[in-house]
């Protein structure tokens, strides 16, 4: 199911990064195709750390990865949701999710990091 979600998430990523770069470029103003950007980048980026929590997954089986896993993916929702949606016209009140997705994806790696001191991993 991780590796799943993680190829479903890099999918998308493309998807909506292409969609950034080729059907946004005259619609949308250079602020909003900056916040369009940044989500992209933080969106593949975390799409690549939850693709290597699967990998970890599956070649350490007891190794806890689902707390960092839903923290990360829900981070993912919040942050670039929030920003993907201003970009296209929503009001920046939307902004004020973007920091507590972040704040999510950032819980998700301590966690990890929490996790590997404890069963040093």
């Amino acid at each position: 199911m991780w590796l799943a979600i993680s190829a479903i998430n890099l999918a998308i990523a493309v998807i909506l990064g292409a969609f950034g770069a080729h059907g946004l470029k005259t619609r949308a103003s250079a602020e909003q195709l900056t916040w369009w950007h940044t989500s992209t980048e933080y969106f593949f980026y975390h799409a690549i750390g939850l693709l290597a929590l699967a990998i970890l997954a599956k070649a350490v089986p007891l190794f806890p990865i689902k707390a960092s896993f839903i923290l990360i993916q829900v981070g993912i929702l919040f942050f670039c949701g929030s920003l993907y949606i201003m970009s296209l016209g929503a009001p920046r009140i939307f902004g004020a999710v973007t920091p507590f997705g972040g704040l999510l994806m950032i819980l998700g790696w301590l966690t990890l990091a929490y996790h590997a001191v404890k069963f040093k991993a």
